[in-house]
């Protein structure tokens, strides 16, 4: 719209600002109303109120709650929005994978196990940079040591099991005769 200053109504009475005749109410001395009711009444016009946005009213409730329901496609008032929180700490992923490796690792006579320290020691590094850096993976480091100090712990008591089997072994005598 344009400004009626600049258009060259500035002349125009009907364009000079008239206070309302009432508070809060519009009176606009040329106005027609729009319908007339059916009594050949004219029906007064409705104050204009600037500055109130429409709001969504429910349009129908649901018959097993008795809750309102709101128009389709809009959301309720006060939906969750989804954000992106902080971005995982990689290192305490790749913390997490390698204590894994060396849990699995506890299948091979136990010595894989030793690995699972150096999935605990990732697993330190990366939480000491989750506090510093204030990233996500909290979890995932604290996951790392301890199954990779559990996994250490195993693999540690697998050997000295088979330091001692071995001792055992070579200690005892010889039932093999060559039969020379």
């Amino acid at each position: 719209m344009t400004d009626p200053q600049q258009s060259g109504y500035s002349g125009d009475p009907s364009w000079q600002a008239q206070p309302p005749a009432q508070p809060g109410a519009y009176q606009d001395s040329g106005y027609q109303p729009m319908y007339q009711d059916p009594t050949g009444q004219a029906v007064p016009a409705q104050p204009y109120q600037a500055g109130y946005p429409v709001q969504a009213y429910p349009t129908d409730t649901d018959p097993i709650s008795g809750q309102p329901v709101m128009a389709p496609g809009y959301p309720p008032p006060g939906y969750p929005v989804a954000t992106a929180g902080p971005s995982t700490n990689g290192l305490s992923i790749a913390a997490m994978v390698v204590s894994i490796v060396g849990a699995l690792g506890l299948c091979g006579y136990g010595l894989g196990g030793y690995l699972g320290a150096v999935g605990a020691i990732l697993g330190h590094v990366a939480s000491k940079q989750i506090r510093e850096r204030g990233e996500g993976g909290a979890g995932f480091a604290k996951a790392a040591i301890i199954v990779g100090w559990i996994a250490t712990g195993i693999a540690i008591l697998a050997t000295i099991a088979l330091v001692i089997f071995f001792v055992w072994l070579a200690n005892q005598p010889s039932t093999y005769d060559s039969g020379f």
